[in-house]
């Protein structure tokens, strides 16, 4: 039986979805995914009242949660497929995991600079058996060469690493903000290097080196 709680649920995972579609934003399996993986799960419970507003939200460690907008925008240029594997380049709280998750990904792999958010967002999703997410520092050169067909990158770079093409399989490709002419743009890069960039987007800059604690 649908309570009145659920039922209110209802209607404000529509109208967020909805407030996405007015911003141009249509991929059906993208929205979908959004609308059934709830993003106050994954917000500070200060904030859980703004997880369906279409803004960013703080995360401990100075990080933050990407505006819902942007992460809509960068998971439809991503173009998984299911059963895809993907490696995922700052878990942050571990929502956009989820959705890679939700979204047919067979595997993923998320990298954490924080310590902290690391430990969390693996808590988060301990019940996904295809997630797996590490402290790593993933601007070192030290990833695997090869074994992924898509890699998302939460943050913004002034370049993309070498090692990062390096870790994509043969016909794969990477989503990132990337700074162009001074402004972080939506980016889609093959892994033969080659590139196209989108609208600007609202993106952190990726830091280097391991963090500990808070």
């Amino acid at each position: 039986m649908t309570t009145a709680r659920d039922e209110a649920g209802s209607i404000g995972d529509a109208a967020f979805v909805l407030a996405l579609r007015e911003k141009g934003l249509r991929d059906i399996a993208v929205l979908r995914a959004m609308e059934r993986v709830p993003r106050g799960t994954f917000a500070p419970a200060a904030h859980r009242e703004q997880a369906r507003w279409d803004i960013a939200l703080p995360l401990p460690c100075g990080a933050t949660m990407t505006a819902p907008s942007s992460v809509a925008a960068m998971l439809t240029r991503l173009k998984l497929e299911p059963g895809q594997r993907v490696m995922e380049i700052g878990a942050g709280s571990g929502y956009v995991t989820a959705l890679l998750d939700r979204l047919g990904a067979g595997a993923v792999l998320s990298l954490e600079r924080y310590r902290t958010l690391a430990e969390d967002a693996a808590a988060r999703l301990a019940d996904l058996p295809g997630v797996h997410v590490v402290q790593a520092d993933a601007l070192a050169p030290s990833l695997p060469d090869g074994g992924f067909d898509r890699i998302l990158v939460n943050g913004c770079v002034e370049a993309v690493p070498e090692h990062w093409l390096a870790a994509l399989e043969p016909g794969g490709h990477l989503v990132t903000g990337l700074t162009v002419d001074g402004q972080c743009r939506l980016a889609v890069v093959a892994a033969d290097g080659t590139r196209e960039t989108g609208p600007a987007l609202r993106l952190a800059t990726l830091m280097p080196g391991l963090a500990r604690v808070l």
